[in-house]
């Protein structure tokens, strides 16, 4: 079978590989359907975020079993499912509280389409993926749900979401400031999940005209701006930029005794103005997102209509074309088969 290997920076091909075969009683055989590029791909492509080693591209998936383990009781062949980006077993301790994306039974940081770890787990951009611990990580898709839809759901989608849904149930209503940068997909279905969620007001502060026009389509207040000045105060900030300027915009404005949540990855230290959170009352949650966690939810609301996937999917490309495609810049890019 093929799959798509990012070599090296500015290098990006096909290349064939034995396929897949289950080797557990507890393992599955996913055939993907759907595949979004996740905000980090491009960084990783564009040599912004240099890869450490050549790795299979593609983490948000949405697939189709198409064998399984004799242990397997959740899913069968046919089932159309969501492939969670991070390996869990569902069952040590950490899983058990929720934190899947740190299980113990595998190496830190395991994940498909990443190259976080010496172990090549596979990549979703690719004619199969094995996946272990099935019954503990495959989620079903909702019926009647376009795959290219939920592709999102794996990662992104429930990034966004969870970086809302736990602040707005403590305050039901709260307007909310979202601000975007090196992760726009993040940004934007962060705030279409406050949306969801019944915020007042939701504010995307972004300078690419691309990303604050499809926050104006799913219906937030489109901001076209720097990191510079102040907003609000926001009981509930977002910070999705990536750089430093956007972060201290989102700090400074939040509400005394608000949050701000941090849902990027920021490389090397970022200057914190600890003296004016402590003041203030403000409390910063950052962190990786534990997506099996949350998916559920997320698919749901997907299917209920509360959401807007097919907005914020801003490209769309065949199979074939992704290996040129997954180069250019687009707020949210997804590859079909």
């Amino acid at each position: 079978m093929e799959q798509l290997t990012l070599v090296e920076t500015g290098r990006i091909e096909w290349r064939e590989v034995p396929e897949p075969r289950i080797e557990g009683p507890d393992e599955a055989i996913v055939r993907p359907l759907a595949v979004s590029r996740c905000d980090i791909d491009l960084p990783y492509v564009t040599g912004l975020l240099p890869p450490p080693r050549a790795f299979t591209l593609g983490h948000e998936c949405v697939g189709e079993v198409v064998a399984v383990g004799d242990a397997v009781r959740g899913v069968r062949p046919g089932a159309r499912v969501v492939v969670p980006f991070q390996i869990s077993c569902g069952r040590c301790p950490r899983c058990l509280r929720g934190h899947t994306g740190s299980c113990a039974a595998v190496p830190f940081l395991s994940a498909f389409g990443l190259p976080l770890q010496p172990r090549e787990w596979g990549g979703a951009l690719s004619g199969a993926i094995r996946v272990p611990f099935a019954d503990a990580m495959l989620v079903p898709a909702p019926a009647d749900v376009p795959p290219w839809w939920l592709a999102a759901v794996a990662d992104n989608a429930s990034d966004g979401w969870r970086c809302v849904a736990p602040h707005l149930a403590a305050h039901p209503g709260a307007p909310v400031l979202v601000v975007a940068g090196v992760a726009p997909s993040i940004a934007l279905y962060a705030a279409d999940a406050a949306l969801a969620l019944g915020a007042e007001r939701v504010d995307v502060v972004s300078p690419d005209v691309a990303t604050v026009s499809v926050a104006e389509r799913i219906g937030a207040r489109p901001i076209e701006s720097g990191y510079d000045g102040k907003r609000g105060p926001y009981p509930i900030t977002v910070d999705a930029s990536g750089i430093a300027d956007g972060l201290q915009l989102a700090i400074r404005s939040t509400d005394p005794e608000g949050v701000c949540v941090s849902p990027v990855y920021y490389p090397g230290d970022v200057p914190v103005p600890m003296g004016k959170m402590y003041t203030k009352g403000i409390r910063l949650e950052t962190g990786r997102c534990h997506a099996r966690s949350v998916i559920p939810e997320v698919a749901e609301a997907t299917a209920r209509g509360r959401l807007h996937p097919d907005v914020i999917a801003s490209r769309r490309v065949d199979w074939r074309d992704a290996a040129a495609a997954m180069a250019e810049p687009a707020v949210k890019l997804v590859v079909e088969r």
